[in-house]
């Protein structure tokens, strides 16, 4: 048999190619290129063959892209060159196929040519090109008319391009992991796409039944509806609406009429119907043309339901859950990132070159240096290598280009003349600069040589510059398309910068990444458009998809998210009938380049800014260390009293008996020993420091010292043994831990998978470790005192591993200490230290009484603070939100708020100055605010005070709006000019907002996120802005000058531009005919001028216009008038600018500002695993017991009924009737229609009688207490109940008119409501809606603070722009005229629509605006305020803000989206957790007796499972874990998941430092009292045994393991299986006493009750486990202590108090401290072994000798 199948599998690896790696099978996934070596066609495999093959596939493409009726009617011979090419490569492809088919056959064989995929493509790509040549045959004949419908035959075959890339496919991974990665990946896809679809769905049926048909218009008196022309409507065309309450009324002589129309004259969105309500909402929430809709639904129905419906929309569809693929795709992203870092190459360091680095020491600094880098490899002598080494050469060329970009920024345009004389000043300054740079790049090859000049990329580049620099200065080709290499040499200014530097290094990491990623977009670009120009290119007079480049326009503008919805639109109305299809290919492409390409490259970003999983860990250590140093350092302006000399408080005792006068004793020295009796003198006499001797005495032992560790073995033991943890819990992290979980593979569990894996480390580690308690006492002087640690065994036994650790420890804790000791030396030493205004006494009543004022806030106890648990509340987040902040800033909060809200009603011409009501806000305003700065400074001080008012920028920001306030107040100028001071503090004065972040904490905490990464922040916008200096710098030369156009289309000479035209004006966007009259217009001058908006005559011009075009905002005119104006080639320029820009530029902000928050967060330096670990820990605490009752027992009909509602098909059925029940919604139910609302109404009323049975069913099964406990159900039962009364008011009363639009809307609030449960019924659906609603909660003070920014703006519009006239964009609907109209501009400025246009509104000026003194009567605008004010509004809230709702979203999504194959708890864990629990607590309470926790874990299944026969130890280590936490107390759900998932970890990779310390303590503390209780039953069973054996008369005498019990503590519970009955009695004989038990982040701390010591019995007794029911009846009371601790044993967290009495007979026992000095030595004594290996051998051995 073995001699068959080593042939079989040669045969099989030549076929195709697999290779073994670690023994997984490693496939790729390209094409299988090893055929059969056959001698007859041996030429298939040749490499040229392939290459040729690949190039007739380019060729193919690009035949395919010409082969267009356009471009034959350009060319007629290019109809014949591309039928030639075509010819061709349509016979060596068909060549290629044959062979293959022969080669591997057909159908039959062991690798046919149909059963392999890609042979299936390159099959379906041949059958495609003969088609191709039969049509073009066809075509040239005139058989076939060239615009036909035919020609969509050629539409696959740009997908021949793939034969280009596909080889690049194939990954040597193994293919089963290849395979899930994708798998997961594709499923994730799925189901945010299902998410995002029902939220559409959503939107789409309120569209519809909210809006319905908007179809009215203002026309003229006596228009035919249905015969409509641009003549009959009102100029421009106006929505309205024929009710008097609500919408646009058209002026007179226009009357409001519904147009009847189809929606191809119409247009095609709008909210008829479910399909067109779907289609407009999609556009929408692309942020495109969002806000024309808007005003739409606002001029035909009510203006708030309209700002509602589409700013919900905005926020939930566009900037919600379309950023969920954002995180799909970044969590994607880095698990393959995993798997392919190879083929990526990794992260390393930035090395120019290949050669080797030493430090070198160069004065007092010392830096790296590349030995190799300099060497003499040229002909210059050594006096020039060394100038070429020195900084002055490097330093001269940094200056050089400074200068050469400074020159070329400095042209400028300013007619048509200049543009024609190329050979000016700048000309031969560039002639300049070119010489001398190339004589560098001559310099540098004569001195290293040309192949050591090459080693360098730097170098490389240079090179390129020069020669096509010096290519540039040639006169012809000077300000031509070789300018980019000019502009190109500002990236050498880089190098000045090694902080840009490193940081463009990071972000574009090795380059193969991004290269990959850039490589896919262009090759998806030119796919698209080469497959929509076949689509589209038989439609006639078509400048969308007539050529190529046409086609490619279209395709990136798509792509870039800007005006797609147009080509969109143009093609559904030239293709008419086949529209549909049309927009359902439009939406497709759309969806997948703006979601899933642009969120790659936010991925690839993120995936560079993401640090090694190494690095990390050392971070963490190094974070820890500067968060202790900036703890202990004061403030500045507290460090200023230490510039004073000393002056301590001194007092005189008097009232005092005695012979003896007393010197002056330090106020705090004497404040601590007062007694009423003794009276406190103030001295109030100066004493120099010079006269003042201090003497240092030793502080007197007023407390009896702690027990000295020395005496104590065991714990010098315990101390000594933090080096062992500390060793290895670094080493294990580093050596053992990987990047992902090491689980084993196998049928076990997880909770044995990781108890195996703790114990094969715990082989490697040895011993046990210990803990590391650092105690330290203070001294008066400020002196830190550490507590006594031997210091020798420090020194033996640390390492460089734990030296890190310790001292961290250390240092946390003196930080701490010194930080409040220097603050009490300033107290103490300086009378006017802690002194509000140097005058209010530190003491004084006054003063306290202010601070109660202050600082009074609401308390509200959340935990029990005798057990330390968390106390229900069912008001817990409003008692947290009351608690937020203090009773006075509550107040001030509402009082600022008022202010804002009277601050709104503000306009230019209700102002202040002239309203009273507005003067009495602003004076509340102001006294409220009068009275709590007076408050604070006096309780907490100004300045110079720990807790001033003025201790940080808040305070400072508090100060200032004050300041502001009561001068405005006080002054009221009743004339504004423009810029005057008046003006100035109006605009200071819109300030008043932003107190709200001063006040609540949380906002501050925003903003401080926000300042913490604005380093980042700034090195990409230093980036953008070179970016756009290089273009504008090439705009300038290359276009200056040369947009310049007459206003008149049809003058093309500025010698001719005179005189006036008529200029026509827009009317509608409906495609209706012109009508019999003239078009609308008006007669203007000629003018030869720039474009209105944008230039590129100077820099700053340019700037200014680039900047417009990297918001996507106005590049589509930038390139129209460019390609108009100049030429088709330069629209190049624009293209690459707008994907360098948006692709790359504009992902850096977004990839930034989420890398930032992680960091803030704490999240940045976490590895996989613990962010892994955090999310679980998340996901366990928003896990809550199942509310629903367990099946019940036998096969009654309420079983059989439990088991139908369970059923997934009663479930799916459910989820279908929902469907249907909304599918009635898919058109309005108004009362105009009554019989098509009547009839919808009774399908929907059939539906809610369902609903209702399945109530019924359920409460049968449930119970109707158990239906009742589950939220859901109770909703359910809700709405079922409302629409049985609608059901009541539909058919009952004949409701019509307003009381039936009512009664509809009433229905369909019902049955949209029951839509929304579907969220809850699928797990996916589920997950994705947590994530969001998460997100919101999170992200809840974001969302206020954009909003009090954009109220801020919005203060700051009115008194700029308020006034101003209206133009093309700012008009009725879009205006600053009043604050609520400003705040709706702003929303829409903030999702990018017509900003730019709005800006160029706004910097109107005379003489086209009418300027007067005062700004009030002013229309004209602020061009230098305009810039700044939508520049920097732009930037903060569309760059920055925005982009925090992402990283949040991110943080959420891996928070509830886990993964089935994840070694940690995942989704279907929890659930069987919850049904196992489900089970065991009956009374749904949510906690359970600890003793129903070992029948709890018996019943789990799945990865928590346990083997009793194979894992009895865990579970005992799980059972003792519970009852040591808890002492015998109810154990909560989230206390037993809790320690689930600690069980079904690897804790070494998982946990932070702190907490995996504290858990490795507590389970080595488990491990060893559950091994010694093991021993200890095991002996009691022998002497059991042996005792049976004995006669009655020796059994009194055996009482050596009673002594041994009577001398060691007792047991803590009772390992042993009891009955039932036994242990129920056990419980009701339990000691109610508690355990305190307190929690801390990242460790567990135990204080367990007092330890009872047993004298041993007396010798008539024979005492065994169970001697006597007296010792079982105390038992209980034993197992009730929490942990078995020795008092010197050190453990963190962990203290033992011993108890001194002890209960025997009934007689109280009091232990002397003699006698307690005692017992500790006996429990903590040397003679206690930590290490359970030598105990046991110690036990087993005496045992042996008895026997």
């Amino acid at each position: 048999m073995q001699t068959t199948f080593v042939p079989a599998l040669s045969k099989m690896l030549v076929n195709r190619k697999t290779s073994f790696k670690d023994s997984h099978p490693l496939s790729d996934f390209g094409p299988d290129e090893n055929l059969n070596d056959n001698a007859d066609i041996d030429w298939v495999n040749k490499p040229w063959v392939r290459g040729l093959l690949r190039f007739c596939a380019f060729l193919s493409l690009v035949s395919v892209s010409l082969n267009t009726p356009e471009m034959f009617a350009l060319s007629v011979h290019l109809m014949y060159v591309t039928f030639i090419f075509d010819l061709i490569v349509t016979f060596l492809f068909s060549a290629e196929m044959i062979a293959k088919m022969h080669i591997r056959g057909i159908v039959k064989g062991e690798a046919p040519y149909i059963k392999d995929r890609w042979c299936q493509f390159d099959g379906v790509m041949v059958l495609c090109l003969w088609m191709s040549l039969i049509l073009q045959v066809f075509e040239m004949t005139k058989i076939v008319d060239m615009y036909s419908y035919w020609s969509i035959m050629r539409f696959p075959r740009p997908l021949i391009l793939i034969r280009l890339f596909r080889e690049k496919l194939k990954f040597q991974l193994p293919k089963q992991r290849i395979e899930t990665i994708f798998k997961r990946s594709r499923n994730q896809i799925i189901n945010v796409t299902t998410f995002f679809l029902f939220f559409m769905s959503l939107y789409g049926i309120l569209g519809v039944q909210f809006f319905g048909e908007l179809k009215n218009h203002c026309v003229r008196n006596g228009t035919d509806p249905r015969n409509v022309t641009k003549a009959d409507l009102m100029i421009p065309d106006y929505y309205c609406s024929r009710n008097p309450d609500y919408g646009y009324h058209c002026t007179s002589g226009m009357v409001c009429m519904q147009l009847e129309l189809s929606n191809v004259h119409r247009g095609f969105d709008g909210f008829d119907e479910f399909i067109t309500s779907f289609f407009t909402v999609y556009e929408a929430a692309s942020q495109e043309g969002w806000v024309f809709l808007m005003y739409r639904a606002i001029d035909s129905l009510y203006t708030e339901l309209a700002f509602v419906y589409f700013i919900t929309l905005i926020f939930i569809l566009a900037w919600l859950v379309k950023n969920i693929f954002i995180a799909v795709i970044i969590e994607s992203f880095a698990e393959i990132r995993v798997q392919f870092q190879q083929m990526w190459g990794s992260r390393g360091s930035a090395t120019d070159s290949d050669s080797s680095q030493v430090i070198q020491c160069e004065g007092n600094s010392w830096k790296m240096v590349l030995i190799d880098e300099n060497k003499a490899k040229g002909f210059a002598p050594p006096f020039f290598q060394k100038i070429l080494c020195s900084n002055f050469f490097h330093t001269f060329f940094l200056l050089l280009v400074f200068a050469n970009a400074i020159t070329g920024a400095t042209l400028s345009f300013r007619g048509q003349a200049d543009v024609r004389n190329k050979l000016d000043g700048f000309y031969y300054a560039e002639v300049a600069f070119t010489v001398l740079f190339d004589l560098e790049v001559v310099f540098k090859i004569w001195c290293l040589g040309f192949q050591g000049y090459k080693k360098r990329p730097f170098h490389k580049f240079e090179l390129l510059l020069a020669i096509g620099t010096t290519l540039h200065i040639i006169p012809q080709f000077y300000r031509g398309h070789f300018t980019y290499f000019q502009v190109l040499r500002v990236v050498r200014l880089m190098k000045a910068s090694p902080m840009l530097e490193d940081f463009c290094f990071k972000i574009f990491g090795p380059g193969k990444k991004l290269g990959h990623l850039i490589l896919f977009t262009m090759c998806l670009l030119i796919i698209a458009s080469s497959i929509s120009l076949q689509l589209f290119c038989n439609i006639r007079n078509f400048n969308k998809f007539g050529r190529f480049d046409q086609a490619f326009m279209s395709m990136f503008q798509i792509l870039a998210n800007k005006g797609w919805t147009e080509v969109m639109q143009i093609t559904m109305w030239k293709t008419d009938r086949f529209y549909p299809i049309v927009a359902i290919y439009f939406i497709f492409y759309h969806l997948f380049v703006t979601l899933i390409v642009i969120s790659s490259f936010v991925a690839v970003i993120l995936d560079n800014l993401e640090l090694d999983e190494d690095i990390k860990k050392l971070k963490q250590l190094k974070a820890r260390e500067q968060v202790t140093e900036s703890q202990q350092k004061l403030p500045m302006r507290l460090r200023v009293f230490t510039k004073f000399p000393n002056h301590p408080q001194m007092v005189y005792l008097y009232k005092i008996p005695g012979d003896f006068s007393l010197s002056q004793i330090r106020e705090s020295v004497m404040r601590q020993f007062s007694t009423p009796e003794v009276n406190l003198t103030v001295d109030i006499q100066e004493i120099s420091e010079e006269s003042t001797t201090l003497v240092k005495f030793s502080p007197v032992k007023l407390v009896r010292q702690d027990v000295s560790g020395s005496k104590s073995g065991g714990a010098m033991e315990k101390r000594s043994g933090i080096t062992l943890i500390v060793r290895d819990s670094a080493q294990q992290k580093m050596q053992v831990c990987g990047s992902t979980q090491l689980v084993p593979s196998g049928p076990k569990s997880l909770l044995s998978q990781q108890y195996q894996l703790r114990m094969d480390r715990r082989s490697m580690r040895g011993s046990r470790p210990g803990s590391l308690k650092t105690r330290s006492t203070a001294k008066e002087n400020g002196d830190i005192h550490l507590g006594k640690i031997n210091s020798s065994i420090l020194n033996r036994t640390r390492t460089p591993d734990d030296y890190d650790i310790k001292v961290w420890q250390q240092r946390k804790q003196q930080a701490e200490i010194k930080r409040s000791q220097q603050e009490e030396d300033l107290r103490e030493n300086h009378p006017l230290f802690d002194t509000p205004l140097f005058t209010v006494g530190r003491e004084s009543q006054f003063r306290k009484v202010c601070q109660m004022i202050v600082n009074a806030q609401y308390n509200h106890t959340l935990r029990d603070p005798i057990t330390g648990k968390e106390l229900n509340s069912k008001y817990k987040r409003i008692h947290k939100i009351l608690g937020l902040v203090t009773y006075l800033d509550w107040v001030m909060i509402m009082v600022t708020i008022l202010s804002c809200i009277s601050m709104a009603f503000e306009t230019p011409k209700r102002r202040i100055m002239n309203t009273p009501e507005l003067q009495i806000a602003e004076y509340v305003f102001v006294i409220c605010m009068s009275i709590e700065m007076g408050l604070k400074v006096l309780a907490n001080g100004f300045f110079f005070t720990p807790k001033g008012v003025v201790k940080d920028f808040g305070g400072m920001l508090n100060l200032f709006i004050y300041a502001v306030s009561v001068i405005f107040l006080c002054w009221m100028p009743q004339e504004v000019k423009r810029d005057s001071p008046a003006q100035v503090f109006l605009l200071l004065r819109c300030l008043r907002p932003l107190r709200i972040f001063v006040l609540v904490p949380h906002m501050r905490k925003v903003v401080y996120e926000l300042i913490r990464g604005f380093k980042e922040i700034i090195l990409v916008s230093v980036l953008l802005v070179v970016l756009m200096f290089m273009f504008a710098i090439y705009g300038v030369h290359v276009l200056g000058g040369k947009l310049h156009k007459c206003n008149d289309p049809n003058i093309t000479t500025k010698e001719e531009c005179k005189g006036r035209f008529f200029q026509k004006v827009f009317v509608t966007q409906m495609k209706i005919p012109n009508g019999t009259e003239s078009e609308a217009g008006f007669f203007v001058p000629r003018t030869w001028s720039n474009p209105y908006n944008f230039n590129f005559d100077n820099i700053g011009s340019a700037m200014l216009a680039l900047f417009e075009v990297l918001s996507l905002e106005g590049w589509l005119e930038v390139r129209d008038v460019i390609i108009e104006r100049v030429g088709l080639e330069h629209a190049i320029y624009v293209h690459v600018f707008v994907f360098m820009g948006y692709m790359i530029g504009l992902t850096l902000f977004v990839g930034v500002v989420i890398a930032n928050y992680s960091e803030n967060k704490g999240t940045a330096l976490l590895t996989v695993d613990q962010r892994r670990w955090l999310d679980l820990k998340g996901r366990i605490k928003l896990a809550q017991p199942l509310h629903i009752p367990p099946r019940p027992d036998g096969t009654s009909f309420r079983a059989k009924m439990y088991d139908i509602t369970q059923h997934k098909k009663f479930k799916a059925a459910t989820v279908f009737l929902i469907l249907v029940n909304c599918g009635l919604l898919g058109v309005p139910w108004k009362s105009s229609n009554a019989r098509q609302t009547f009839i919808l109404g009774s399908v929907s009323a059939v539906c809610t009688l369902l609903f209702l049975c399945e109530v019924i069913i359920k409460m049968i099964a449930l119970t109707p207490k158990g239906y009742w406990t589950s939220r859901r159900n109770r909703f359910d039962m809700l709405l079922t109940f409302l629409g049985v009364i609608w059901i009541i008011l539909h058919f009952t009363f004949n409701l019509t008119g307003q009381e039936g639009d009512a009664n509809n809307v009433f229905g369909v609030i019902i049955i949209v409501l029951r839509f929304c449960t579907i969220c809850g019924k699928h797990a996916a659906l589920k997950m994705l809606t947590q994530t969001v609603v998460m997100s919101v909660l999170k992200s809840f003070f974001i969302i206020t603070g954009m909003f009090l920014l954009i109220l801020f703006y919005a203060y700051l519009g009115v008194i700029l722009f308020g006034t101003v006239k209206h133009g093309y964009n700012l008009g009725r609907q879009a205006n600053f005229q009043t604050t609520p109209m400003a705040i709706a501009l702003l929303f829409r400025i903030v999702t990018g629509e017509d900003w730019n246009k709005i800006m160029h509104d706004c910097m109107v000026a005379p003489p086209f605006c009418t300027n007067v003194g005062n700004i009030w009567e002013s229309d004209c605008g602020n061009g230098t305020a305009s810039i700044v004010y939508f520049f920097s509004f732009y930037i903060i809230i569309t760059y920055i803000v925005l982009n925090l709702l992402v990283a949040i979203i991110m943080e959420n999504f891996s928070l509830f989206y886990s993964n089935e194959e994840d070694a940690l708890l995942n989704y279907n864990d929890i659930r069987n957790f919850q049904n196992t629990w489900n089970i065991v607590d009956v009374n749904r309470k949510g906690s359970i007796p600890v003793r129903r926790v070992k029948f709890l874990l018996r019943l789990l299944k799945g990865r928590l499972e346990v083997d009793l026969e194979k894992e009895r130890l865990v579970f005992k280590h799980m059972c003792y874990e519970m009852e040591r936490l808890h002492g015998g107390m109810d154990v909560s759900f989230h206390d037993v998941i809790s320690m689930l998932s600690y069980r079904s970890v690897d804790i070494c990779k998982s946990l932070q430092l702190e907490e995996l310390l504290a858990r490795q303590e507590l389970e080595y503390t488990i491990e060893e009292e559950v091994a010694k209780q093991t021993i200890r039953n095991w002996l009691d069973s022998c002497l059991k045994r042996i005792r049976a054996k004995l006669p009655p008369q020796q059994k009194e005498h055996t009482n050596l393991i009673s002594n041994l019990r009577a001398t060691n503590e007792q047991p803590l519970f009772t390992l042993t299986e009891q009955p039932s009955s036994a242990a129920e009695s056990s419980e009701e004989n339990r000691n109610e006493s508690p355990v305190v038990r307190t929690r801390k982040k990242g460790m567990v701390e135990l204080q367990p009750p007092n330890i009872l010591v047993q004298p041993p019995p007396p010798p008539t007794q024979s005492p065994t486990l169970r001697t006597s029911p007296r010792i079982e009846k105390e038992r209980p009371t034993l197992k009730k202590r929490s942990g078995r601790l020795s008092s010197g044993s050190n453990f963190k967290g962990l203290t033992v108090n011993l108890s001194q009495t002890s209960e025997i007979k009934g007689e109280t026992l009091a232990v002397s401290p003699l006698q307690k000095t005692f017992t500790e030595s006996i429990l903590i004594g040397e003679n206690v072994s930590t290490n359970i290996q030598s105990w046991w051998g110690d036990q087993f051995s005496q045992n042996e000798q008895e026997k």
